[in-house]
Parts: structure tokens; C-alpha cells; sequence
């Protein structure tokens, strides 16, 4: 559907998950996708996307850390000469009601889907503006804007990515960079396969499609947004949530 041939797309945290999916979509559009990760690729993700391996770069760098972001983005102008897409996709949770939550709960949660956000746009949006195009996509959800129990770490995080991105694209526009947000719902990962069925169903009966949403369904959003046919769309977010 988009042709992303010559372009090259830095994905945080895609060796698996959503993350795999969005690389592998944008594998299959023509882009050279340069991973960067704190995790080590499995033999799954290697077999899976076997065909594009001259198109693959896997660097570990855990985003939370702001010197292994800045060496990231050093060994990648060095060798690739820049880049036009960047999607913000690393991310945890370390769910306790608030009261219960440890500091280093929070702390970790922040650390990596929020600074870890920042230390990535702000080195990219840098790279960027020298060439006037770029395309930012960050991966927020549904409990940034409704605020799950639990969650207080997690959905300030993906609330104040929101809030960064918006603001970040009142900043790039005018240099030829959009900044967008996808927000996925409940979505068929390794994270909802061991729900127990009572659990399951009760999402389920929460979402107006009555079922989960497919990584590919996410990544197909965030291929739209970081095509240069989605030029005129920045600030937003779009939901990938089957209604919920």
C-alpha cells in the first residue's frame, strides 16, 4: 500500500509484539528499519523476517539511559547519513494500585516511556530539521486518557506523551516533521494470551467489535502516519481500539 523504498525508519523496542509487527510492515514497504532495543532479537523474530536481513539493524540501547540514546544517534548519522521516520514503540509496566506502588515502580515506568520518548525525539528531531522531512510516531494507549486502575504510573506516562507530542508539533512543522500518536486498545499479544477466560471475556464484552485487535491492524495505522501521504495530519492521535 505505501512505498517507503530509499527511507530508512528507527523503531524502539520491535523485536517483538507490536514493535515486530510495525518493522515488519515497514520491511515489507521497502524501508532499511534500524531496531533499537535493550533486548537481544529471538530466533523467532530472526527466522520471521529472514528475507530482509541486509535491511535490518539491530542496536542494543535501552532509551531510559540519555548517553546510550546519544551514542545511538552517533553510530546512526556516521553510518546511514540520517533518517526519516522515527516510532517511539519501547515500552513497560509494572502495574500496583498507587497507594502500594514503589517508588522504583514509578520511576522505571517514567524513566522508560516517557524520558525515554524525549531522549529520542530530541536527537532525532535534531537529524531531522537538517534534511526538512521527518515523520515521529509515538505508541500511547487508552490508559493515558481514561486512567486504568493500576495504572497511575503507566497512564501518566502515555498521558504526558500525548501532551509531548502535541506540543512537539507546533515546534517541527514549518522544517517539513509531523508528529503523531497511535493509541492501541486491547491488543493480541503474549501479554493477554494467559488471561484466564473470565478475565478475557470481560475485556472482550467492553469493546464494541467484540474481540482483540491484530499487531498488524496497529502497525498498519502507523505505516499511514509515517507515509508521505499523511502529510497533513500532525498533533493527533488515532485510536486503534475497535471502539473500547
Amino acid at each position: 500500500m505505501y512505498d517507503f523504498k530509499g527511507q530508512t525508519a528507527i523503531v524502539t523496542g520491535g523485536v517483538r509484539g507490536i514493535g515486530k509487527s510495525i518493522v515488519e510492515g515497514f520491511l515489507r514497504a521497502g524501508a532499511r528499519v534500524i531496531i533499537a532495543s535493550n533486548e537481544v532479537a529471538t530466533e523467532q523474530f530472526k527466522q520471521d523476517t529472514s528475507e530482509f536481513a541486509d535491511k535490518i539493524d539491530i542496536q542494543i540501547c535501552d532509551v531510559s539511559k540519555y548517553e546510550e540514546v546519544e551514542k545511538f544517534f552517533e553510530y546512526v548519522d556516521k553510518k546511514y547519513e540520517g533518517f526519516e521516520i522515527l516510532v517511539n514503540n519501547a515500552g513497560i509496566r509494572k502495574d500496583a494500585v498507587l497507594a502500594m506502588m514503589r517508588e522504583s515502580e514509578w520511576h522505571d515506568v517514567i524513566d522508560v516511556n516517557l524520558n525515554g520518548v524525549f531522549y529520542m525525539c530530541k536527537f532525532a528531531v535534531m537529524s531531522m530539521m537538517r534534511r526538512k522531512y521527518g515523520r515521529i510516531i509515538g505508541i500511547t494507549s487508552p490508559s493515558g486518557k481514561f486512567g486504568f486502575e493500576g495504572q497511575a504510573n503507566y497512564a501518566a506516562a502515555k498521558a504526558g506523551l500525548v501532551a509531548l507530542t502535541k506540543s512537539l508539533s507546533r515546534e517541527v512543522a514549518r522544517r517539513g516533521i509531523t508528529a503523531n500518536c497511535v493509541s492501541p486498545g486491547f491488543i493480541a499479544t503474549d501479554l493477554l494470551q494467559d488471561l484466564p477466560d473470565e478475565l478475557r471475556n470481560t475485556y472482550i464484552a467492553q469493546i464494541p467489535l467484540k474481540r482483540f485487535g491484530k499487531t498488524e491492524e496497529v502497525a498498519a495505522c502507523v505505516l499511514f502516519l509515517a507515509s508521505k501521504e499523511a502529510a497533513y495530519v500532525n498533533g493527533s492521535t488515532l485510536e486503534v481500539t475497535g471502539g473500547l
